[in-house]
C-alpha cells in the first residue's frame, strides 16, 4: 500500500478526475473530455508545482473531502468555496500544506458550479488513450469518485508557488458567448437567427458536462426532415426538436443528427462551466461563415 494516495471521505454530488483531455481521437468516436474550466485547473496545478497537464479533481456544486496518506500541498480554485483543514479554515486560491491523515474539505460553491483541487504530484490513476480524464458520455477514464475510493498520487515535480492568493475570474452573472454562425444556419429561418443573436436565454438545470442546455425562445427551422449524423466539435450549438440551443461541452458526442446553428469561441467556454442554472445567456455573432 503506497502512502502517496488520497482517501475519498466525501465524494460530493459529482467529483471526477480531469486533466487536459484526450484530443485527436474524434475520428474513432472518442471525445476530448478534460476539465470544463481549463484555466482554473491549470492555475491550481501551477500553485502546487505541478505541470499544467497533471490530473486534478473537479467537483460539482457541493465540493468533496479527502484525506492524504502522506503530507501534500494542495490548492483549490474555480468556483469559490470554503476550504477547511481538520475543521479549521484554510485559504482558497493559494497553496496549503496538508499533513498526512488530515481531513481536507472543500465546501459547497458560494458562486459558480465547479471547483478544482490540485494535489502535489497530481492524481495518478491509470491513463486511457493518454488521459486520466473521466468522460461521462463514453465511460472512459476512472469512474466518478465514491466514498472510500483511494486515488494514487504521482511524484512531486517542483516547488509550489509562493503567493498569498492567486486572482481568479468570478463566475458569470451573465454568460456572453461569441459565436460563428454555421455550418447549418441555413436550416433556420431569418427570424430564428435574429432570435439567437438578440434574445436572452437562461442556463437550464438540465445542463451537465456534456452540454449547457438553455431555456428561452424556440428557434424555428426553415428546413424540415432529418439531418444525417455528422461530426461535432467542442462549442457546437446544436438545436434539438424543441428549438432550445444546447452548447456542447467537454464530454459531448463526436457525432450528432440535429443541426448546428453556430459554434462558440473556445475562449468563452470556461465561463460556461461556471454558469449556474438561471444565469442569463446571450449569443453574439462575431463572424459569418464565408
Amino acid at each position: 500500500m503506497t502512502d502517496r494516495a488520497l482517501v475519498v471521505v466525501r465524494a460530493g454530488a459529482l467529483t471526477t478526475v480531469q486533466d487536459r483531455g484526450r484530443p485527436g481521437h474524434a475520428h474513432v468516436g472518442v471525445g476530448h473530455s478534460g476539465a470544463l474550466d481549463a484555466p482554473s485547473a491549470a492555475l491550481v496545478n501551477r500553485l502546487v508545482g505541478n505541470p499544467p497537464g497533471a490530473a486534478v479533481l473537479e467537483t460539482t456544486l457541493n465540493g468533496c473531502a479527502v484525506r492524504p496518506r502522506s503530507a501534500v500541498v494542495v490548492a483549490a480554485g474555480g468556483a469559490p468555496c470554503a476550504v477547511t483543514l481538520d475543521g479549521r479554515p484554510a485559504p482558497w486560491g493559494a497553496p496549503v500544506q496538508v499533513p498526512a491523515g488530515a481531513l481536507l474539505d472543500l465546501g459547497p460553491a458560494r458562486a459558480g458550479v465547479r471547483s478544482y483541487l490540485a494535489v502535489s504530484g497530481g492524481v495518478a490513476v491509470d491513463p486511457v488513450l493518454g488521459s486520466r480524464s473521466t468522460d461521462l458520455l463514453s465511460g472512459l477514464g476512472p469512474p466518478p469518485l465514491t466514498d472510500g475510493m483511494v486515488l494514487p498520487l504521482g511524484p512531486t515535480h517542483g516547488v509550489h508557488a509562493r503567493v498569498d492568493v492567486a486572482p481568479q475570474p468570478a463566475p458569470p452573472t451573465e454568460l456572453v458567448l461569441r459565436v460563428t454562425l454555421g455550418p447549418r444556419d441555413d436550416w433556420f429561418t431569418p427570424a430564428a437567427l435574429r432570435t439567437l443573436t438578440t434574445r436572452e436565454f437562461r442556463v437550464s438545470s438540465a445542463s451537465n458536462r456534456i452540454g449547457l442546455r438553455t431555456e428561452g425562445p424556440a428557434l424555428e427551422r426553415a428546413v424540415g426532415g432529418e439531418l444525417p449524423s455528422e461530426g461535432m466539435v467542442l462549442g457546437a450549438v446544436q438545436v434539438p426538436p424543441d428549438g432550445r440551443p444546447v452548447v456542447f461541452l467537454a464530454d459531448h458526442p463526436t457525432t450528432g443528427g440535429y443541426p448546428v446553428i453556430a459554434v462558440v469561441r473556445p475562449s468563452d467556454l470556461p465561463a460556461a462551466a461556471q454558469a449556474v442554472p438561471g444565469t442569463p445567456v446571450r449569443f453574439v455573432a462575431v463572424r459569418r461563415r464565408g
